[in-house]
């Protein structure tokens, strides 16, 4: 998957503090056509950055909510159309730009949005036409954002005097807008772009003000659960609006708490046929619990098949079948146990319940 730069623009950025909230500005350094690009340092710098990009995955709906590349995509007031959004104006401009000093004032004009994002740090953005001519007569759009490296020092002679680089910048950890998406090699999607950026940063977020993200599948879990047990509050107390509204308030407080505990509310067929609408959106999805310090893990479709829970007395019983066990890492002792059966487990759980007084 081989690009061909048509144009790049290179800019830098500075700010007076590390997290951006003092001064800063930002410089047009130079703008190359593609032959000049290929005959400059940045051509050997860049190398297969944009192939990267491109290849790199995401999910419209990633597995966690916060995830470093993300799908975006324009959005437009009902009837309108994608030249009706701010954002994809910007990028469009960019695209069919049909002279050089075209190209390079509606790449000042990105950046100048870029400085009003929060927390701005300095570094070098490149503002990237490109074409992948096997493919696409149009041309992608690349966004590139590396930040400076601190202090960093080189040797210059063969005494070994060391030259400290006020500016070095790297590819290392580059920032990427790439417009249009290529979901797959060969298909582009005109609504939607691709971001990547550290986990926790919103950099692009902030700077993209007019492009949505889908929701993560732990975000579309809780809602969803949430509103299985709207309607199981408004079933069981539909007689009795001060005992549902209670009810509502503390199962609102259990959703949002960070450790959950279990509720004991409903039955395994409940849990089975609510887990089951959410099982056939994704088959995939996770669950993970603790049970006193040790941490199981496994598909929500295991519950129920393969992943039982039970209480024996006021403990807590987590039940895993299968046709295998394994070990890795560290041999230890428990790989040699021949297994006894589960009934004596149990009583020696009710046993040790018993005791114990629980």
């Amino acid at each position: 998957m081989k690009f061909e730069v048509e144009y790049i623009s290179f800019f830098v950025i500075q700010t007076e503090s590390e997290d951006g909230q003092g001064g800063k500005h930002y410089k047009h350094y130079q703008t190359l056509d593609g032959q000049d690009y290929l005959e400059s340092e940045l051509s050997s710098f860049l190398g297969s950055e944009f192939t990267k990009i491109a290849k790199r995955h995401a999910e419209r709906n990633p597995k966690a909510e916060q995830v470093p590349t993300k799908i975006g995509r324009f959005a437009v007031e009902p009837g309108y159309d994608l030249d009706s959004n701010p954002n994809y104006n910007m990028f469009d401009r960019l695209r069919t730009a049909e002279t050089k000093e075209m190209y390079i004032g509606h790449a000042d004009a990105l950046v100048q949005a870029y400085m009003d994002t929060s927390a701005i740090r300095g570094g070098a953005v490149f503002i990237v036409r490109a074409k992948h001519a096997q493919l696409f007569d149009d041309p992608f759009l690349f966004v590139l954002k590396c930040d400076f490296e601190q202090k960093i020092a080189r040797i210059t002679d063969e005494r070994s005097l060391l030259n400290k680089v006020e500016m070095a910048i790297n590819a290392k950890n580059m920032k990427s807008i790439m417009y249009p998406h290529m979901p797959e090699e060969g298909m582009v999607e005109p609504w939607e772009l691709k971001i990547h950026q550290s986990s926790h940063a919103r950099y692009f977020e902030d700077f993209l003000k007019f492009v949505e993200y889908e929701k993560s599948m732990p975000e579309m879990m809780n809602e969803q659960v949430l509103g299985f047990v709207h309607q199981y509050i408004e079933q069981v107390y539909e007689d009795n609006p001060e005992a549902k509204e209670q009810e509502v308030q503390a199962m609102e407080l259990w959703a949002y708490s960070e450790k959950r505990e279990l509720q004991e509310k409903w039955t395994p067929e409940q849990v089975s046929e609510a887990s089951a609408i959410l099982i056939e959106q994704k088959p995939d999805i996770e669950m993970k619990l603790k049970v006193g310090n040790m941490t199981v893990r496994g598909l929500l479709a295991d519950f129920g098949d393969q992943l039982h829970i039970a209480k024996v007395g006021s403990r807590y019983v987590v039940v895993m079948e299968g046709d295998f066990l394994q070990f890795d890492k560290g041999i230890s002792p428990v790989e040699l146990l021949d297994p006894e059966p589960l009934e004596s487990i149990v009583d020696r759980i009710q046993r040790k319940t018993d005791e114990s007084g629980e």
